[in-house]
């Protein structure tokens, strides 16, 4: 297929796709599938090799959030019976991210629900990140607290913190239709304040929310722009007790494509599988880690994942090798630009066709993926919103556009119409409780 060829050339190089280019390979068929996956896979293998990297979450504060985001079932007036708490002491964070660590993971995503934190919210995170740091060897930390006023993002590096994640979830033209109570504006400020003050970006979306194709590539190509280290795909989980615990707009192979895409635009860029990916992928998980270099272990925010053990041996299973500590996550010429201080406009042409990245100096590459318009991710919490029992659906509310184009009625999940919503289900173990992480 002449387009897959074009964009494999352009992957290696790191150069751009156009949108009509981008758009084409959420059109292309089921029958094309295995193709659109072997073609990015190649441009996946050139950057990370068969290489992927574990991250673990750990919800510092969980529920009773002011924001009104859509997806999100920690968001103000939501239903859904998720675990509520208030902050972690720094010793039991450090006690549920060593969990994540002895699973392998290498970085540990520390979130937290609200709008933003305040000055006293980072006098405590900050501690948190000091006793990680001190425990656990070697290990990253992302922080996703929110929006940002001036000052934070420094204080969290100089307490140690390597990367921020803030998602900007969908485009910026949908997004007063998922959100009110903040803008897009106001997530893309607070990437860039991150930057800025020499955190390496995270940066991601959520799909499924009753988007057009267009919107995903408008969201993506955004990202590319603001050029993250690392870019999250979460797949929303209908939450009941949320707006949108009616969408079940995603199949399996939907998945795969909007993956592909991402890879394509971001070819360089640590691209993580996130939140939704049992519920959407299912059987077809493993097909992913041909498009995405980074997952989650175990539990996300508020709901259930796949068990840690299951996701090494899936890992181990197609070929895959999760990633050492020692290792550099992002390729060379994006880690020295981290390094740096960032290429900037000392970039060359193909350089700065992928994004070389003009953030600060930056030790650990890449983020954790949340959402939430606090704090929170899509992995389970104040990003995409999170598992909890719920009924069978069979749909209501607007369609998303299937890879043709065409309508796709709500609550369309396989080629069978039923929404796998069995596979959905509360965290109640790990951070907040007495139980035993899933890690």
């Amino acid at each position: 297929m002449d387009l897959l060829n074009t964009l494999v050339d352009k992957g290696l190089r790191r150069e751009l796709p156009t949108r009509e280019e981008a758009l084409a390979v959420l059109a292309t068929s089921d029958d094309d599938l295995l193709d659109v996956v072997a073609a990015a896979g190649k441009v996946r293998g050139q950057w990370f090799g068969r290489r992927v990297k574990l991250n673990y979450l750990v919800n510092l504060k969980s529920g009773l959030c002011p924001e009104d985001c859509s997806y999100c079932s920690q968001r103000l007036g939501s239903k859904a019976g998720i675990l509520k708490y208030t902050w972690l002491k720094p010793d039991e964070a450090s006690k549920a991210a060593a969990a994540g660590v002895a699973g392998g993971a290498k970085r540990v995503c520390l979130v937290a629900s609200g709008r933003g934190p305040t000055d006293r919210d980072v006098d405590r995170v900050t501690k948190t990140i000091e006793a990680i740091k001190e425990q656990n060897e070697g290990v990253e930390v992302c922080a996703c607290l929110g929006l940002l006023s001036d000052g934070q993002a420094d204080r969290l590096r100089e307490a140690g913190a390597d990367a921020y994640n803030h998602n900007l979830n969908t485009s910026e033209e949908t997004y007063g239709a998922i959100t009110t109570t903040h803008t897009y504006a106001d997530r893309v400020e607070t990437v860039q304040q991150a930057q800025a003050a020499g955190l390496s970006a995270c940066s991601g979306l959520i799909a499924g929310m009753g988007e057009s194709d267009k919107d995903l590539v408008d969201v993506v190509f955004a990202l590319r722009d603001l050029d993250p280290d690392s870019v999250p795909v979460n797949f929303l989980i209908p939450f009941e007790g949320t707006p949108l615990a009616k969408e079940w707009n995603l199949t399996p192979q939907r998945c795969l494509r909007i993956l592909a895409m991402v890879r394509f635009v971001c070819p360089d860029v640590e691209v993580r599988l996130a939140g939704g990916r049992e519920v959407h992928l299912r059987s077809m998980q493993p097909l992913a880690l041909h498009l995405v270099n980074s997952i989650f272990l175990g539990d996300y925010l508020t709901s259930e994942g796949q068990a840690g053990q299951a996701d090494l041996d899936m890992i181990a299973d197609a070929g895959f090798e999760v990633e050492g500590a020692g290792t550099t996550t992002l390729p060379r010429h994006r880690a020295d630009a981290l390094v740096g201080g960032g290429c900037g406009s000392q970039a060359s042409a193909p350089e700065k066709a992928a994004g070389c990245g003009s953030h600060g100096s930056s030790e650990a590459p890449g983020c954790g993926s949340h959402g939430g318009g606090g704090g929170c991710g899509p992995c389970g919490g104040h990003g995409a919103p999170e598992p909890v029992a719920v009924d069978a659906r069979t749909g209501a509310g607007a369609g998303a556009e299937s890879p043709a184009g065409e309508s796709v009625p709500a609550g369309r999940t396989d080629t069978a119409g039923a929404a796998r919503t069995d596979l959905v289900a509360v965290r109640r173990r790990g951070a907040g409780t007495d139980l035993a992480p899933n890690a």
